[in-house]
């Protein structure tokens, strides 16, 4: 009966795709349209024209609506009527984050495509299973906990393991995929603060681990999944178990093979050991009385995908722009030298926690180029958004930081520009800068509302903590012709299509920077 179903669907739209597709290939759309507050909706497929042609540059496309619409809220259409409400306006997320959270959940449209990959972990999780994982995973996120993290897991990290690679690529002039290294050195860091396990996948001769291959296949399938402009063809290619859901399933099994065992090891330590030493995340979830292997899975799953590619994420196009801003280099070397004369009588995390120019510099590369860079909510009843845009149940609003980013009402006519100085003021007393920070519905990076990111300082800290060890040392400079810039993906979080490869060269230690 589902087979039924299901071929005599994709045999009523196919037709209509393929003649609506003849008929654009007569009269091509540009594939980068001019600037337009509207762009051509039709009977029956809505804007997928416009969308279908710029699959390549969705964010882009997005920003650009949003940029050209007055109020920064655009109703995109689907097929048959559907609708999904785009908006870079800090009223309506504010509306969606906070005002309204109770009626904006996840939904079925973000949480199907994702649940083979995510389960029910706290990134696709609503309600009481959102709550129980939050309220556990707070505990891991104060101050004692993120000294730690900083001076024992990072510091090792980084000393041990990515400073000699990059010390070995300066002196054998070797080219390196730095977004790989960020990668590994995040995923190495999640795994030891939250589940008390080193993978040691940032080594010397970089393996190629079946995990990480695999991962990186679910996140990029699930992720393209999620944004499918056509679901039921994901869904049929799913029952069949061909083309790219066949390569999913494979990846997936991967996944909760790695993630299972480390629950298992896990279990199996806190059985043999009445106390430990120290108490990770994954020994809480496990003594807090939720021993459900899949559930627990599905955690393990969801806070790798947090830790190690939104970070890594940042951090990427972070040196890209400090690379190609010599200014901004010389300020953030400034402010390393200054911190570093005190390293020796003070600790790793005071010494980062108060790297301000720094901060505001990575504040400034999120806003350009966020990590996760739209999310997206379901209505669970119908609403009216602050600007008026009617929502009917079942509406997606997909709020957009990387369109925000980009918004001239917001930043001002400057907002191409990579300036950490639009986050800072100078102190008139002291002659220091001091961070202003925006309203977090302005700048929804770390998301807002009840569901703000609980690893927003963590991942601070471990950023700069990476800066300050990384500039201190070497210039990374990038492998590419002058004025070209990286394009800019996502599926699930945000990367550098195709790796960012770099050169390293040593500072010279005895010219003052």
């Amino acid at each position: 009966m589902i087979h039924k179903l299901l071929f005599s669907s994709f045999l009523f739209i196919f037709p209509l795709l393929f003649f609506f597709i003849l008929v654009k290939k007569k009269n091509p759309i540009p594939r980068k349209p001019s600037l337009r507050p509207s762009p051509k909706a039709y009977p029956i497929v809505g804007h997928f024209f416009a969308i279908y042609t710029n699959w390549h540059r969705r964010n882009q496309l997005s920003a650009e609506v949003l940029q050209n619409t007055p109020s920064a809220t655009f109703v995109l259409r689907g097929f048959f009527g559907s609708r999904r409400i785009l908006t870079a306006n800090p009223a309506v997320v504010r509306h969606i984050l906070k005002t309204r959270f109770t009626i904006y959940q996840k939904g079925d449209a973000f949480r199907v495509p994702l649940s083979d990959f995510l389960g029910h972990g706290i990134f696709s999780a609503d309600g009481d299973d959102w709550k129980f994982q939050r309220q556990v995973s707070s505990h891991e996120f104060n101050t004692k906990s993120l000294c730690k993290f900083v001076e024992t897991v990072v510091d090792t990290e980084l000393s041990d393991r990515l400073l000699p690679i990059l010390s070995m690529a300066a002196t054998n002039k070797s080219v390196l995929d730095f977004q790989d290294i960020l990668q590994r050195f995040a995923f190495d860091n999640i795994c030891k603060i939250a589940f008390g396990y080193g993978p040691a996948y940032l080594l010397p001769s970089l393996p190629q681990a079946k995990f990480a291959v695999a991962f990186d296949d679910a996140v990029k399938i699930s992720g393209e999944r999620s944004a499918s402009l056509v679901p039921l063809l994901w869904k049929i290619k799913k029952l069949l178990g061909i083309g790219s859901e066949k390569q999913l399933a494979i990846a997936i099994s991967e996944v909760r093979n790695f993630a299972t065992n480390i629950v298992r090891e896990k279990k199996k330590e806190l059985f043999e050991k009445s106390s430990l030493e120290s108490v990770d995340l994954l020994s809480r979830f496990l003594s807090s009385g939720h021993n459900d292997e899949k559930f627990v899975t599905d955690i393990v799953i969801s806070f790798i995908l947090a830790g190690r590619d939104t970070t890594s994420a940042a951090l990427t196009w972070f040196f890209w722009l400090v690379s190609n801003n010599p200014r901004v280099e010389g300020e953030i070397l400034k402010e390393i030298n200054k911190k570093s004369e005190k390293y020796e009588t003070s600790s790793a995390y005071n010494e980062v926690k108060d790297m301000v120019y720094t901060h505001a510099a990575l504040c400034e590369s999120m806003r350009l180029y966020p990590p996760v860079p739209a999310d997206t909510k379901e209505a669970a009843i119908d609403d009216v958004l602050p600007e008026g845009t009617v929502v009917r149940k079942g509406d997606k609003v997909t709020y957009h930081p990387y369109a925000m980013g980009r918004l001239e009402t917001l930043w001002g006519n400057d907002w191409e520009e990579y300036t950490p100085e639009r986050w800072l003021e100078m102190e008139d007393e002291s002659n220091k800068w001091r961070f202003v920070g925006r309203d977090t519905y302005t700048y929804p990076v770390f998301q807002a509302g009840p569901r703000i990111c609980l690893g927003k300082e963590m991942a601070f800290l471990q950023m700069k903590r990476v800066v300050a060890g990384v500039l201190r040392r070497f210039r990374v400079v990038p492998e590419m012709a002058e004025g070209v810039e990286p394009e800019f993906i996502s599926y699930i979080t945000s990367k550098m299509n195709g790796g960012f490869h770099v050169s390293i060269e040593e500072r010279d230690e005895t010219k003052s920077n």
